[in-house]
């Protein structure tokens, strides 16, 4: 079983033992240490947002956590199945203290988590995560006595005003979308977006007749490994094929990540969301941008080319948040499909991206194959290696970075290895127990290989003996 905290929250396979998996106890300790801290931090605001994905562990953990959440004397307001940026947009909407998001993002159906926020809607700080975890360890919480509980409302009202909030977005062109006619597949993996993503279309003016839904119904059973990569989208490619659509649209269960599927059924490659949506508002409000280090340049040439300058921050949403606040950049994102538009809000959110891709696609007037063929053409190979306990990350990225020292280096995030056109970058996940491995080149095949070798040397340094591990 896995267990992993983090400064931003905890994650783990749901049942087992508790302190090695997420099971009641860990939720309930954690959900404490985070209440704790809220109370803390905020004496005079003790309101709090709650919300969840369609997974099957969600509703017992939601259910734990507001409990537990008014035994420390909070007043709880449940969005229900809801997605991660509807329940960031309602911290701030109700003036509220913080707010949880019960989701494990990308991870399968055994995971689940509790996603931790500020008072401004976005995830909490290093020093903040690390404060809580501490609480959590030395379990330095104390509840409140019966006068004192906190309340607990419902309120399922948020999905709407996300929608309408998107919608008064001033670079999306609803007239544009609707007068485009699209005709649209997609595919929520059977969690909340199957809810949200028809609705959203529709207010854009794609008529309902023209949404093919794939995996639509919130039902928590993942129709397939909920990452939106192009392995696990053979269903939706397979109903693009026939031509009969414009576009497909791919989201996680918690809707914060966007992939896109042209009309014949390609990948238009998750990567590329942020580059046609900042493509886009660069060509509107001219700026900066930001992604993090695994992210492919083609975000740099975009900005480059549209007279901004390009930043590169550490993997992390909290990472590429604080770097776009400290540019003020106008747009960025992640390269997993994250689009952070602070117009909007400082979180991904792909009902944000979906709008501006389809007033991007509308008003270029073209199919999606055409857009995706107009930007710099790179390639990026993701790889894995799973950990085992016996493995010691930091060592291996240390022995990496000095095989590599004659190379430019990046390591303010694991390493980064830069080979003229080429780079790679190896880091320790934050959400799973593993090595993820990203290469990326001008063609696929260079790509591949240069992420071979990484890998080749890592597997080397792992099966030393310990001693010449050291």
């Amino acid at each position: 079983m896995t267990l992993i905290k983090s400064i931003s929250g905890i994650r783990g396979i749901v049942g087992g033992k508790s302190g090695e998996a997420l099971t009641p106890i860990d939720v309930v300790k954690f959900a404490a240490a985070y209440g704790t801290w809220l109370r803390r931090t905020n004496p005079q605001n003790f309101k709090v947002i709650i919300g969840r994905d369609a997974r099957l562990s969600g509703e017992m953990v939601s259910r734990l956590v507001a409990g537990t959440l008014q035994g420390v004397g909070l007043h709880v307001t449940d969005l229900g199945l809801s997605t991660t940026p509807t329940v960031e947009i309602a911290v701030t909407a109700e003036n509220a203290a913080g707010g949880i998001i019960l989701t494990a993002s990308h991870n399968p159906i055994q995971w689940n988590a509790l996603k931790l926020l500020n008072h401004n809607g976005e995830f909490i700080s290093e020093e903040d995560g690390a404060e809580v975890l501490r609480i959590a360890d030395q379990e330095d919480f104390v509840f409140v006595d019966v006068k004192k509980l906190g309340s607990y409302v419902s309120d399922d009202s948020y999905l709407q005003k996300h929608i309408d909030q998107v919608l008064a977005l001033p670079l999306v062109d609803v007239e544009a979308i609707t007068n485009a006619n699209f005709r649209i597949v997609v595919d929520a993996v059977n969690s909340t977006g199957g809810i949200v993503v028809p609705m959203l279309l529709e207010a854009l003016g794609v008529d309902s007749k023209n949404i093919k839904k794939l995996n639509c119904e919130p039902t928590g059973n993942f129709a397939h490994n909920p990452e939106p990569l192009p392995e696990h989208l053979r269903e939706i490619s397979k109903a693009l094929n026939d031509g009969s659509f414009n576009l497909g649209i791919v989201v996680d269960p918690d809707v914060d990540r966007l992939a896109l599927m042209c009309e014949d059924g390609t990948p238009f490659g998750e990567e590329y969301t942020l580059v046609a949506v900042a493509d886009y508002v660069l060509k509107n409000t001219p700026g900066n941008t930001v992604s993090n280090l695994s992210s492919t340049a083609a975000l740099r040439d975009v900005t480059v080319k549209a007279g901004g300058q390009y930043f590169a921050s550490a993997v992390g949403e909290v990472n590429v948040v604080n770097m776009m606040k400290a540019n003020h950049a106008v747009i960025g994102g992640e390269g997993n499909g994250g689009v952070i538009y602070p117009e909007s809000h400082y979180g991904r959110d792909a009902l944000v991206g979906i709008a501006l891709f389809l007033t991007h696609l509308a008003k270029f007037g073209k199919t999606a194959s055409v857009l995706r063929r107009s930007y710099p053409g790179y390639y990026i190979s993701k790889n894995k290696i799973e950990l085992t306990p016996d493995i010691n990350v930091d060592n291996i990225l240390s022995r990496i970075q000095t095989r590599y020292s004659k190379q430019p280096l990046n390591t303010i995030d694991g390493v980064r290895i830069e080979f003229d056109r080429e780079w790679v970058h190896l880091r320790k996940s934050n959400t799973e127990p593993i090595i993820r491995i990203y290469s990326e080149s001008e063609t696929q095949t260079t790509a591949i290989n240069l992420a071979n070798k990484i890998i080749s040397d890592i597997k080397e340094i792992i099966s030393e003996p310990k001693n010449r591990q050291q």
